[in-house]
């Protein structure tokens, strides 16, 4: 594609068929002029989602970059005409994308925000409330983000904090704020092949305190570090985090609710 590209489109990948019958299939349908730039981690030439995304990025031709995983179906052959008109339309926009975590609400299922379908078979996701036009949120989900290149040029995705694969769109929500810009979850339907699930058994979740992977916890620990001077709470979509008390504790605390709720579902069978 030629330089006029509005969104260059970014995705490591390390299944081919996967990308190929997902993401690809739908760009090719695509109404507008778009840039496909594809990173090959078949053979782990990258050690983490930062350092392939920042190297993608780098590349990019288009106003606006969208980083997007393999598996992701766009759905629509108008998706990125429509996504463009949306982002043109929000001022001072940090990153933007299509599954956020609001500030607002009592529960992580009420904070939630999007309008996306995920899984097999394909459903609604499970939680939070379904958005009509574009929302400012905390964080936003790492299946498909989109920054103008005016602001990954100034700011990339951060290869030290983020040295794994994991939440490297939610520290990039909080760095861009503190720089001043907005975060959106905008009004997108796309349909996320995974479920995002974990596939920790109950005594390995009790071992490793948490269901997530380790590398998870061990970001997470240095995201909260991180941000700890301009944020006291971090929503995320799968938990939410406090920067001020000690993550050990929190992790045993929301292990022993999951257990909870998992005993009172067993006794009501």
């Amino acid at each position: 594609m030629g330089s006029t590209a509005m969104i260059s489109v970014v995705c490591v990948y390390n299944n081919e068929s996967l990308l190929q019958d997902c993401l690809v299939k739908s760009l090719h349908e695509q109404t507008v002029e778009r840039e496909l730039i594809a990173l090959d981690n078949t053979q782990g030439r990258f050690s983490s989602a930062a350092q392939a995304l920042n190297y993608g990025g780098k590349l990019a031709k288009g106003k606006y970059i969208m980083f997007v995983h393999q598996d992701v179906d766009l759905c629509s052959k108008t998706w990125l005409e429509e996504a463009e008109k949306i982002l043109e339309s929000i001022s001072g926009l940090g990153i933007a994308g299509v599954a956020g975590m609001s500030g607002n609400g009592n529960t992580n299922r009420e904070r939630g925000r999007n309008i996306i379908k995920h899984g097999k078979p394909a459903k609604f996701w499970s939680w939070g409330t379904a958005i009509q036009k574009p929302e400012p949120v905390q964080t936003l989900d790492e299946c498909l983000v989109i920054i103008p290149k005016s602001i990954f040029d100034i700011l990339p995705f951060d290869e030290k904090v983020c040295d794994n694969w994991h939440i490297y769109a939610v520290d990039y929500c909080l760095s861009v704020q503190k720089l001043g810009f907005g975060v959106y979850v905008i009004p997108m339907f796309i349909y996320h092949k995974s479920t995002g699930a974990s596939t920790k058994s109950c005594l390995q979740s009790v071992l490793s305190l948490g269901w997530l992977p380790h590398e998870y916890y061990q970001t997470l620990g240095k995201l909260l570090r991180k941000h700890k001077t301009n944020v006291k709470q971090v929503y995320t979509t799968v938990e939410d985090w406090n920067t001020f008390y000690p993550l050990v504790l929190q992790r045993i605390q929301k292990l022993a609710k999951r257990g909870l709720k998992h005993l009172l579902r067993r006794a009501q069978i």
